[in-house]
């Protein structure tokens, strides 16, 4: 009897790619290929990559190093590259990796399964990078392995063009998905008992601007919360610019909206913010802030940030620290700046040396810290509903899950709780987690 062929699936980058590769599992699930989490055991490598800064490109590139070996002791074994960095290098991926047999861009996931089936009967090289103007075919993503939570994506592409990112060259340009179609996927995902759908997109207050008749974002926020079974509902990726009064009302409307909104505000530096094309300034940010937390007061918010950005002197990088004082952020992602071959912020002049990108960064996180610290710690002695997503990593004894804040919480409970939402007494904090003890149910 013939073994079941296995996939080793590499997933780089942000929850797009995370989502793109619970299509790919879909997919290859469909071709009776199963999953396997040591490339040297697999017949098909996979990776889906992110080139949003040049070191998780150059992750890639050295990744694909070391499969030279196997694809040398087993020339039958395909390899294939897929995402951002597939959609940026195209067919010169094969000229840098010659063992390279399959190339698939951002819109070509679908074609995934026809791709593997002309390398294994022609042992031919298959690059399929193309852009569409309406989103591909419908493959649903399989739910996460913890299997209560689900990302769905809602619009695809970009049209912003923010002068350091390379997001809409791979992307595309924005492209909603129908309503009905999302609300019909989220449906099919309680039904498999998934609790928490998040809704995905480089800037989701775009849904719907290409749709003409059909619902905004808001709108279609009420129509996924309304769907039964769905206790809880999350969404990024929300630029600053397009934050409506509209979904700012949503979170005192909408019951099941999650505690939380991921807002990137990239620099407090007006000037740098222009430079970046961002389309706000940091008192047009600080007014969405005010007016979420009249909505709601409690609401965690995380941002990014980058550090260094061609021009930014110190006074700029002081007006960041000054906006993060006066936000106090639940938590931050920072990044020092990196250049994007391509994007008009690459043939930016005025360069900021590395060493002291690497001390802003320093700075910044330091005082991140301090918020989240101060943060976690007003959430001792609360009671908060967690939904519980599995055993912990380091304690076997404990169990892990989020609140609707998106907040790791760590306490001890009976297996029997993965996959429900509980009541937790916070009981303790650090910079990166709470911890608690959970509640009897009644």
């Amino acid at each position: 009897m013939e073994r079941s062929k296995k996939m080793y699936l590499k997933t780089f980058g942000c929850q797009m790619n995370d989502a793109d590769s619970s299509k790919i599992k879909n997919l290859m699930s469909n071709m009776n290929i199963d999953t396997t989490s040591d490339p040297k055991d697999a017949d098909i490598i996979l990776l889906n990559t992110c080139s949003i800064r040049w070191k998780a490109e150059h992750k890639v590139y050295s990744m694909l190093g070391t499969f030279k070996d196997i694809k040398k002791a087993r020339p039958d074994i395909i390899i294939g590259v897929g995402g951002c960095v597939a959609q940026q290098e195209q067919d010169e991926m094969f000229r840098k990796v010659p063992h390279l047999d399959i190339v698939f861009g951002t819109h070509n996931v679908h074609r995934l399964p026809e791709m593997i089936s002309r390398v294994q009967a022609e042992r031919c090289k298959v690059e399929e990078t193309n852009f569409f103007d309406r989103p591909e075919p419908l493959v649903y993503p399989a739910p996460e392995e913890d299997g209560v939570r689900a990302f769905v994506n809602i619009i695809r592409g970009c049209n912003n063009y923010c002068t350091y990112c390379i997001v809409p060259y791979v992307r595309g340009r924005e492209a909603s998905r129908s309503s009905a179609e999302i609300v019909d996927e989220v449906k099919s995902l309680a039904g498999c008992g998934v609790k928490e759908v998040t809704l995905l997109g480089q800037n989701v207050n775009s849904y719907g601007n290409d749709l003409g008749g059909d619902i905004g974002f808001p709108g279609l926020l009420k129509k996924v919360a309304d769907v039964e079974g769905i206790t809880r509902l999350r969404f990024t990726t929300s630029h600053p610019k397009d934050l409506s009064d509209g979904l700012i009302e949503a979170f005192g409307e909408i019951e099941n909206l999650a505690n939380h909104l991921h807002l990137p505000v990239q620099s407090g530096s007006d000037k740098v913010l222009a430079a970046m094309k961002r389309g706000y300034t940091a008192a047009s940010y600080m007014k969405n802030v005010e007016k979420l937390r009249k909505v709601r007061p409690d609401i965690a918010i995380s941002t990014d940030m980058i550090v260094g950005f061609p021009g930014e002197e110190d006074s700029d990088f002081q007006k960041t620290l000054a906006l993060m004082k006066e936000v106090v952020y639940d938590s931050a992602f920072s990044f020092k700046y990196s250049v994007r071959p391509g994007t008009a912020a690459a043939k930016l002049q005025d360069a900021v040396p590395d060493d002291l990108k690497s001390e802003r960064l320093a700075s910044l996180q330091s005082l991140q810290k301090k918020h989240s610290i101060v943060r976690n710690e007003a959430e001792e002695g609360t009671v908060q509903m967690v939904l519980v997503e599995g055993v912990g990593r380091k304690h076997s004894s404990f169990l892990t899950g989020r609140t609707s804040g998106n907040k790791v919480v760590n306490f001890a409970g009976a297996d029997e709780f993965v996959g429900q939402i509980v009541p937790v007494k916070i009981t303790g904090s650090t910079a990166n987690a709470l911890k608690g003890e959970v509640l009897h149910l009644n």
